[in-house]
């Protein structure tokens, strides 16, 4: 009978000891990757991202559901093919419970079927196209959507006498699904879309573009460009001097994103933005975020993509807490389906029908406080769904 037994033991080590075969001991953890571009043009959305997951962990504990969270980071450089490999790998090779991050939304969406094939919850921290979602079962988002942020500033706009308005957006689906939607709404309110302008996504030069709304003479410019690429845009709107020639800068929140702010001087002041957390929200929980994120990471300031990785590891930690630890993925995103909390940002909660975040929108301007540029919120709408799905629902 001890000999049976021993054999047994000596059996079952072996299997466990077979590559992709997980252990009792890696049972009892969950794998997240992450996945986010910390090198090229778009890395201060990955180092955002980054931060926000981890400084969630180091706030709230590295266990939840009876669990222990191993977050393990991927450096996918914004290129959707080196992210579909690195989710694969991630899935197959490392047996991750969740992939997560997706800094812009061909990386997403080159992720979302396996993240179907696998049953595993992916959580999309950054991409903010409205159709993401319906790529996959599986997506859960904790970020935003453009068309959720730019209908309330196209209502705006409207109503407060700008009447000829040109758009400039990144040439590629956010900034398309931006277009369509301040478009549609500014002209429904009695407003003239004097030309629409897309800019290529790769190393834009906006000189030439900005040129061409000079010469249209409009009230306004909406733009949007992706996070990072904000400072660029309102360098040469100075140097085109358009603000002179009475054209005033109107955009979502990506534009003026908190981290690189200051850094656009105060060609920057006055400039109006709708968007779901500015570092100058006055809660105390975004307080002590604010110090907490500074702090953890050598005086950056967080911005909405710190945000997004920030609540996106809540959504994973709430789920295991009511799954009871069961990492199975359709029982992890049912579990995330109508959480509601109160974020740094503000409340929020998982829309069940679209697993779209539900959120309030704010007005913001950018003005000095301090001696520092800030976001200084001005007004809000609150219980923002996404305005595509929540027409066709």
């Amino acid at each position: 009978m001890k000999r049976r037994q021993i054999l047994k033991a000596l059996a079952l080590s072996t299997v466990l000891a077979l590559p992709g075969v997980p252990s009792a001991v890696a049972q009892e953890s969950v794998k997240v990757g992450l996945i986010v571009p910390l090198t090229g043009p778009f890395a201060t959305t990955g180092r955002q991202v980054e931060a926000g997951a981890k400084l969630y962990m180091a706030t709230h504990g590295d266990e939840a559901g009876g669990k222990t969270i191993e977050l393990i980071v991927r450096d996918d450089a914004a290129t959707a093919e080196q992210t579909r490999r690195i989710a694969q790998e991630l899935v197959t090779r490392e047996r991750v419970n969740v992939i997560a991050g997706f800094g812009h939304t061909p990386l997403a969406m080159a992720s979302a079927p396996i993240a179907t094939q696998g049953k595993v919850p992916m959580i999309v921290m950054a991409a903010g196209t409205s159709v993401i979602t319906e790529k996959s079962p599986f997506i859960v988002r904790s970020s935003f959507t453009l068309p959720q942020v730019t209908v309330p500033l196209a209502e705006w706009a409207a109503k407060n006498n700008l009447k000829k308005v040109v758009t400039l957006v990144a040439d590629y689906a956010p900034g398309l699904d931006a277009e369509k939607a301040f478009t549609e709404t500014f002209t429904k309110a009695g407003g003239e879309i004097v030309e629409s302008i897309r800019v290529p996504l790769a190393n834009p030069d906006f000189a030439p573009f900005l040129q061409r709304v000079r010469d249209a003479k409009p009230d306004a410019v909406f733009s949007f460009v992706p996070s990072g690429v904000g400072s660029a845009l309102m360098k040469q709107f100075d140097d085109r001097g358009l603000a002179d020639a009475g054209i005033r800068l109107i955009a979502t929140g990506d534009v003026t994103d908190d981290d690189l702010l200051n850094g656009m001087g105060k060609a920057a002041l006055g400039t109006i933005t709708t968007h779901h957390y500015s570092a100058d929200h006055d809660s105390p929980e975004n307080k002590d975020f604010v110090k907490a994120f500074e702090a953890a990471n050598n005086g950056m300031r967080p911005n909405f993509m710190g945000v997004g990785g920030y609540d996106g590891m809540h959504l994973i930690y709430e789920a295991l807490k009511k799954t009871g630890g069961d990492t199975s993925g359709q029982a992890m995103v049912d579990a995330m389906k109508g959480l509601q909390w109160t974020s740094v940002r503000g409340p929020v909660s998982i829309d069940p029908e679209t697993r779209d975040i539900v959120q309030t929108v704010y007005f913001r301007e950018v003005k000095e406080k301090d001696g520092q540029l800030w976001n200084v919120e001005f007004d809000k709408v609150e219980a923002v769904k996404d305005p595509v799905k929540a027409a066709t629902n």
